[in-house]
């Protein structure tokens, strides 16, 4: 898992729990249904980034027998099930507080005082908004770090624009934990919003008003939240691989023209790259003669004494040696090129290059590129 992710999440569980215990206290004690939907909401909160941590605990395990390209993809799993589950449960819960709140309007009268011991009699909404105004700095303080560990992500990827690199990351458990941080700081406004106007008014609709918009946000959040883990599941490409490997290779001296290019996110760690080249006439002819001697030079050396004017033997040489100088000239071309495209993207973990063959020496020839996942264009 990477450090910031780990931190972030770490200092989400910390904060949303001690938030969770205050709101339920002020909750009970002043029958708010704004401040119980607030609590619901940093419950959710609170075992969402637990099952984060899981994702991101399991999802660091390398690869094995089982799992070819490691465990990566069971962070998208774990965040999915809980933004679709918990969120869900927390959006209904909500609204089912919201509803009862609503019907019990003006049948009972709402504590105003509240005797503690040592302190004595204290108001009971303000000591909400004492908490609220709490927890608003608590969730300020978590997402501040949520974001400096988001922008420096982005910075280390090269992308100085953190709005952009939001809808490029391939990080979900980062923006899961700056997407509920935000939520929640707006949702604590919402809170001291209704319970404000409750007080002002003496009208109990304006607590319920508000708790029924919390409840709304956090099925928000459960829709925007699925979708960021569901695009991750359903083998999405990695643009910027792709992008990378296409101005690689039209760069590239050796190439002619590429097919049949394709990427797949496995985590955001992780990105398969797999496509298709055809290397140039005029580069792997060139210098191909006295590859092939130095190949016939080594064999020879293997050979006893005696064999080495056989004929036969010497067809096989000569035959073996122009195979081999071809392949070995072929590597270097492909190991120039993953290396290249590791180089500009690190992410890129497995390559796949297949070799179509070797294009034709053409004065007309142009370079050539290609429509992604399509036949080669000649431009």
């Amino acid at each position: 898992m990477t450090s910031d992710s780990r931190t972030a999440v770490l200092a989400a569980i910390s904060g949303n729990a001690l938030l969770t215990v205050l709101k339920f206290g002020a909750a009970l004690v002043g029958h708010s249904a704004s401040m119980m939907n607030e609590a619901v909401h940093s419950l959710v909160d609170t075992l969402n980034q637990i099952f984060l941590y899981l994702g991101l605990h399991f999802g660091s395990k390398p690869p094995d027998r089982q799992y070819a390209f490691g465990h990566g993809q069971k962070k998208y799993l774990w965040n999915l099930w809980s933004a679709i589950g918990l969120f869900s449960i927390g959006c209904g819960l909500g609204l089912a507080h919201a509803w009862h709140a609503w019907a019990q309007l003006g049948q009972k009268t709402l504590p105003g005082q509240l005797l503690l011991p040592g302190l004595g009699s204290v108001d009971v909404v303000w000591m909400s908004l004492i908490v609220l105004a709490i927890a608003f700095v608590v969730e300020l303080v978590v997402l501040r770090l949520a974001w400096r560990a988001f922008t420096r992500q982005a910075q280390a990827e090269g992308n100085r624009r953190p709005i952009k690199y939001l809808f490029q990351s391939n990080d979900p458990t980062l923006l899961a934990v700056l997407l509920e941080d935000s939520i929640a700081v707006f949702g604590v406004l919402l809170a001291i919003t209704g319970i404000g106007l409750t007080r002002l008014t003496g009208n109990g609709i304006w607590d319920v008003s508000f708790s029924v918009m919390i409840a709304l946000v956090l099925g928000v959040a459960a829709v925007i939240l699925g979708a960021i883990n569901m695009r991750f599941l359903t083998d999405v490409r990695d643009q910027k691989a792709e992008a990378v490997f296409v101005d690689v290779v039209l760069s590239h001296r050796e190439i002619e023209r590429f097919h049949d290019l394709r990427t797949m996110v496995i985590d955001d760690q992780h990105t398969v790259l797999v496509a298709e080249v055809e290397l140039r006439e005029e580069v792997m002819l060139a210098g191909l003669h006295q590859r092939i001697a130095a190949q016939e030079e080594d064999l020879l050396l293997q050979v006893r004494e005696g064999r080495q004017e056989e004929p036969a033997l010497r067809e096989y040489i000569a035959d073996r040696a122009a195979v081999q100088a071809t392949l070995a000239r072929t590597e270097e071309i492909i190991d120039d090129l993953e290396r290249q495209i590791r180089q500009r993207c690190p992410q890129v973990s497995h390559v796949t290059i297949e070799v179509q063959g070797i294009a034709a020496d053409d004065s007309s020839m142009t370079q050539s590129t290609n429509v992604i996942g399509g036949p080669a264009i000649e431009m």
